[in-house]
């Protein structure tokens, strides 16, 4: 079986892109109130564009059993449509000991994500049981798109003999835990960070939500996230491809904006000579 590395190269040398569509699920937004229909019409009309998908746990959890069943419908019908993809559990997990090894079973063996999102405040002990398996990968929560990141993120500790932001010392000790595994989140609103954490992590992957919607910059976001070889980065939009339409043909302007993203992308990577074979 291939380790994570392997399938997100895979996988985004496949669709030459490196975008990822967030299943966020809002049925105040979705023109249909059934969520995994929803969620299958995107699949369909984006698969073939795309690297990833993310469905954050927060909009199912909300919904209860049935947004649950949902999602582990959706999770079944991108590996039996789509098995290329990337399948990224937006859960934001974060424990040590058994609560951990319960967490990381949780996702892979249970729900059969290929990676998810963490959190990293209790230290290595959060991290080990995510990354135990090269099979998997995670993504800690390194420096977010929200403002009040920097509440905490930002803040100013000495760390090897000098003074640095939080964020910029997770980053560094991040790249001795994994093994090609382990990567980070940065969001797209925030660029210079993002181009300080690539800078210390020249090859870790980097998940890079906040387009879209949120604002952020996205030729910042592909010229500062990617590594050497124009790659590692994936960049995520979600209310901005799920709801350009509040009509029946959603799928089709979801697709429209996600080949408009994808295009947008890949046209920075070649202006940078960094562009697909």
């Amino acid at each position: 079986m291939k380790t994570f590395s392997e399938k997100l190269a895979n996988s985004t040398d496949s669709a030459k892109s490196l975008v990822c569509i967030g299943l966020d699920p809002d049925l105040t937004k979705m023109p249909i109130n059934d969520v995994f229909a929803f969620n299958q019409s995107i699949i369909d009309s984006t698969a073939d564009l795309v690297c990833a998908y993310k469905p954050n746990f927060a909009f199912y959890e909300a919904l209860g059993i049935d947004g649950l069943v949902a999602l582990e419908r959706t999770v079944n019908y991108i590996k039996d449509q789509s098995p290329h993809v990337v399948i990224i559990g937006d859960c934001k997990r974060g424990d040590i000991g058994p609560s951990s090894v319960a967490y990381a079973t949780s996702m892979f063996q249970v729900w059969g994500f290929d990676a998810v999102t963490i959190n990293a405040w209790g230290g290595k002990d959060t991290v080990e049981a995510f990354i135990s398996d090269d099979k998997y990968g995670a993504f800690i929560w390194c420096r977010g798109s929200n403002p009040g990141s920097s509440d905490l993120q930002d803040l100013i500790i000495e760390s090897e003999g000098r003074n640095k932001p939080l964020y910029e010392h997770l980053a560094t000790i991040s790249t001795n835990w994994g093994q090609g595994n382990l990567g980070l989140v940065v969001g797209a609103t925030v660029p210079e960070q993002l181009r300080v954490v690539r800078a210390l992590c020249p090859d870790s992957p980097i998940l890079i939500p906040g387009i879209g919607a949120q604002g952020g910059d996205l030729e910042a976001s592909v010229l500062y996230g990617v590594n050497a070889h124009g790659r590692s980065a994936i960049i995520s939009s979600s209310r901005g491809i799920l709801y350009a339409s509040s009509g029946t043909d959603y799928p089709i302007a979801a697709r429209e904006k996600t080949l408009q993203l994808k295009s947008e992308i890949n046209a920075i990577l070649e202006e940078s000579d960094k562009g697909w074979p």
